[in-house]
């Protein structure tokens, strides 16, 4: 397909879809649906096992008897190829996908649930249908047959404030991971066609709500102490960070300091807005999961949580992590439950801690009584993974 198709000749026409009956529908949050008209029989328990242990939000079928015995808690979707028929048995359905726009709209078809129109977009006429319908209907099953995620940026564009749904056929769960950040917030739903429960519990990972805020502690100074050569890491994101934008950092895995994006300007260096000068290799990281990593062990690719100074909180991935020995500075706080916490940093002034409302703190001017921010988390770790046991790190 090209790719170089005009936007503003793809989406509709002002007006379209403006029904006042419709609600428009939250767009918070991801979910997953299972394609299980090509799973084998004797595969299909287990990944409706798998569906409903993980709450995955719905199973497509063409087959109506998939749906027996299955709980109100999982969505069913009927997959409908010919036209709808009003003696049609649609009890146990909770949605009718079908490939024919008019069925989907016409209001004559009888008590049937709820409608969604299936698009497979494959040229400029079926893209355009494609952004025409999700203003029209409350589900859109897109169906795209080229790699390039740009007529999904387009349709996603389109079904902008629509009060529609976008639901993306994806082809593995590789492929899942990108259809969800597409135009940052990605397709509103995943289809997957699972070839086991492993698929189930790794599309239902990809769509879990992640963490968007954290409760940040105040941490008071007690010591500063210089202690010589170490080896200390740069952390380089592949995005660009806020000025009250950290990772947390520390010694402890009972409580982290919030250490301060390069973003605010230095003397004889320009800002590199996407860095952290973030510590001794010892020391840990929060990533995403609420799981520690020792920052010596992170590679490019990875991701890492990103954490303004008010809590909120989103995923960054790595770009690359530079390792070089530098003097280091030791700071010593303590929580509000009594704990000592501690961050061992690169001894100079441009390396910065943040406080209370954002205060940016150089490390080399920080005294007993300074207020810095962090989080301290109740759980002790056991490679890197939160465990309720007795630790004592000092």
């Amino acid at each position: 397909m090209d790719s170089t198709i005009v936007t503003d000749q793809i989406l509709p026409a002002t007006g379209a879809g403006t029904d006042s009956r419709r609600t428009p529908i939250s767009r918070e949050g991801h979910f997953a649906w299972l394609d299980v008209r090509s799973v084998e029989q004797s595969l299909l328990p287990a990944i409706v096992q798998a569906a409903l242990h993980h709450r995955i939000d719905g199973i497509l079928s063409d087959k109506i008897e998939t749906f027996d015995g299955l709980p109100p808690t999982v969505r069913r979707i009927l997959s409908v190829d010919a036209p709808l028929a009003e003696d049609f048995p649609y009890d146990g359905v909770d949605l009718v996908v079908v490939a024919d726009r008019a069925d989907a709209l016409s209001p004559n078809i009888g008590h049937t649930p709820d409608r969604g129109v299936h698009v497979v977009v494959s040229d400029a006429p079926t893209l355009q249908l494609a952004c025409e319908v999700v203003r029209e209907v409350p589900w859109t099953l897109l169906t795209f047959t080229d790699p390039t995620k740009i007529p999904l940026e387009i349709v996603i564009a389109a079904a902008e404030n629509s009060g529609g749904r976008t639901v993306t056929t994806v082809t593995d769960v590789e492929d899942a991971e990108i259809v969800k950040l597409v135009l940052e917030h990605g397709s509103d739903g995943l289809l997957l066609a699972p070839r086991s429960a492993d698929d189930v519990v790794r599309i239902a990972r990809i769509v879990d709500h992640q963490i968007e805020s954290m409760e940040l502690s105040e941490l008071v100074v007690t010591k500063v102490e210089h202690i010589g050569m170490g080896d200390r890491a740069c952390i380089d994101t592949c995005s660009l960070l806020e000025k009250d934008e950290g990772c947390l950092i520390g010694s402890f895995s009972t409580g982290m300091f919030l250490s301060c994006s390069e973003t605010h300007p230095l003397p004889y260096m320009p800002t590199r807005p996407f860095r952290w000068n973030a510590g001794a290799v010892h020391s840990y990281v929060l990533a995403p999961d609420n799981r520690t990593r020792y920052v010596s062990e992170l590679q490019a690719g990875q991701p890492i949580l990103a954490v303004r100074s008010d809590g909120s909180v989103r995923e960054v991935r790595i770009g690359r992590v530079k390792i070089e020995k530098r003097p280091l500075i030791s700071i010593t706080a303590v929580a509000p439950n009594g704990k000592n916490v501690n961050v061992i940093a690169q001894d100079d002034w441009h390396v910065r801690l943040l406080g209370p409302g954002g205060s940016v703190n150089n490390v080399t001017e920080l005294e007993p009584g300074d207020k810095l921010l962090g989080y301290v988390p109740t759980e002790a770790r056991h490679v890197g993974l939160p465990i309720t046991e007795f630790c004592d790190e000092r």
